[in-house]
């Protein structure tokens, strides 16, 4: 057993102090009312013991306020600085099914995936057309995470168009108090054809771009609500393929690239690439004391002590 606060037992030094300078604890009048002696003092041959009673009670009070503890074996909480924002691409072009079972829904079973292979990273959620909009601010709480993404749907999108550019801005807000920002984004390329003004905010801002893209060569057609197909404004079919132009963000902002795959360890070898890109950030565990507190013991005795000194009970004759 030890003692967590042991300064406080200088006030015990300051009490063993005036006990000897008074001379005598016969004397003890002189430290209390007139109302609070009527009770302490219930005969002659009681003042000793009234008074050892009110001394042992502030000592053991003291005690108290030390803490005595039984230290036990410190538990550790790895931590990480790493934080992720998550975009995923919410125009009309992931309602396409050139990859089962859509395009969106392929991206929303990959997060629940990615958060699987995740541990100590705190993750938050966008959605992004021409616009971008918070599904999530920064969390571990994974399972409201993939409830809310699961949930995301592109019927309340009025919307048009894609920017990435949006993304990045909204990443950089959602962690302005990290040095270093890690965006991963779910697509099928967006219909840009270059992203050089994208690429120069990211290096500015410190934002490594991670590219999950979801989307085929050859591509495929966007279905309505109605069972129309979508049609541009000639009246021509729109068919959606995969844009590989944005690679170029991901690899210029030093992040990493991936195409779709039905595999299951896809997602686990791009969370190793975004930790190892962030090796450096890692921080030391979190150590939380163990210990099993023990003050309630003699902080019960003493307040039994002193109600015993005080309560006015006859001891003696009545």
């Amino acid at each position: 057993m030890t003692f967590d606060n042991i300064y406080a037992f200088y006030i015990l030094i300051i009490l063993v102090v005036l006990i000897f300078i008074s001379g005598s604890i016969k004397d003890y009048e002189r430290y209390f009312s007139s109302n609070m002696l009527d009770k302490i003092i219930i005969g002659k041959s009681q003042k000793k013991l009234n008074f050892g009673l009110l001394i042992g009670s502030f000592i053991l009070l003291i005690i108290a306020v030390a803490r005595p503890i039984i230290e036990n074996k410190p538990i550790k909480i790895p931590q990480s600085s790493v934080n992720i924002v998550v975009a995923f691409d919410i125009s009309k072009s992931m309602l396409c099914e050139d990859v089962y079972p859509s395009r969106l829904d392929f991206a929303k079973n990959k997060f629940n995936n990615l958060l699987s292979n995740l541990k100590d990273e705190k993750v938050g959620a966008l959605g992004f057309s021409s616009r971008a909009f918070l599904v999530a601010p920064i969390t571990n709480d994974y399972p409201t995470l993939k409830y809310l993404i699961n949930n995301i749907n592109l019927e309340y999108v009025t919307v048009k168009g894609s920017s990435v550019m949006e993304a990045l801005v909204s990443t950089n807000e959602l962690l302005k108090s990290s040095a270093k920002k890690a965006l991963i984004v779910f697509s099928d390329g967006t219909d840009s054809d270059s992203f050089e003004d994208e690429i120069e905010y990211a290096k500015e801002n410190k934002i490594k771009v991670f590219v999950y893209a979801i989307a085929t060569k050859k591509g495929g057609v966007i279905k309505l609500k109605d069972g129309g197909i979508q049609k541009d404004g000639s009246g021509n079919i729109v068919v959606t393929r995969l844009n590989e132009n944005i690679k170029e963000l991901a690899f210029a902002s030093d992040g990493a690239y991936l195409e779709f795959s039905t595999s299951a360890n896809d997602i686990k070898r791009f969370v190793v690439a975004i930790k190892s890109k962030f090796k450096e950030k890692q921080k030391k565990d979190v150590v939380i004391k163990n210990n099993e507190e023990l003050f309630y013991f003699p902080l019960a005795i003493a307040l039994i002590l002193f109600f015993v000194a005080t309560s006015g009970f006859k001891r003696g004759r009545r």
